[in-house]
């Protein structure tokens, strides 16, 4: 970290992605988020090379690929600057940060995070509307859950629509479908069950008793 807040060009020659990319990863970030603005200048070929360790070709070929995209723009004699048109985005540090602090909590490398996050950002539509499924049926089983603790005295044995799986994956749509559709089940018997008891109650009562429960069920 003191490397690079003392030199935010800095690169490991030992990582396995290419010199090349991480530099021009590194410029990217520092344009998306504005720590280099719009008309500023670029280092040279030179100071820039020497400061992130590489050869000056590496650096024409990373400055040449940022032109293409659009984030610099050279200027013959002038050198290289931030293009005028591009917007910076500050919040990306402190979602990146965030992530990597989350990630960091759960034993889980930015390496890691970079190909999960790169993988799911490349999922087609129809992928991404099958997580949205899921997230919403777990959503829905997370509150048939929630109502059912207040059930715990009347729970029967499972129903056969959501099989227990003893290995642990990732639950697909269907399976979580079933998941809902038992916990939609048991909630209905659940709250049969506790109907049925509070009957039977009231009719070994006396008249007071009976009264306080017909009470109780109408709020």
């Amino acid at each position: 970290m003191a490397q690079l807040e003392a030199n935010p060009f800095a690169i490991d020659p030992r990582d396995e992605v290419p010199v090349g990319l991480q530099l021009s990863w590194r410029l990217r970030a520092l344009i998306r988020t504005g720590e280099l603005e719009a008309g500023e200048r670029l280092p040279s070929f030179r100071q820039l090379a020497e400061w992130a360790g590489v050869n000056v070709g590496t650096v024409r070929a990373v400055y040449e690929g940022l032109e293409q995209e659009g984030l610099v723009i050279s200027h013959q004699g002038q050198g290289t600057f931030v293009a005028e048109g591009v917007q910076p985005t500050p919040q990306l540090e402190e979602i990146a940060s965030d992530a990597l602090r989350r990630a960091e909590e759960a034993g889980i490398g930015p390496r890691d995070l970079a190909i999960v996050a790169m993988a799911c950002a490349g999922l087609p539509a129809e992928e991404s509307d099958v997580l949205e499924v899921r997230q919403e049926l777990r959503r829905q089983i997370a509150r048939l859950e929630a109502e059912l603790a207040s059930y715990t005295g009347h729970l029967t044995a499972d129903l056969p629509t959501a099989p227990r799986r003893a290995v642990p994956h990732v639950a697909g749509v269907e399976e979580l479908e079933q998941t809902r559709d038992t916990l939609i089940g048991q909630l209905a018997e659940a709250q049969r069950e506790s109907e049925q008891e509070v009957r039977q109650r009231a009719q070994s009562r006396g008249p007071l008793g009976r009264a306080m429960s017909r009470w109780r069920a109408r709020r």
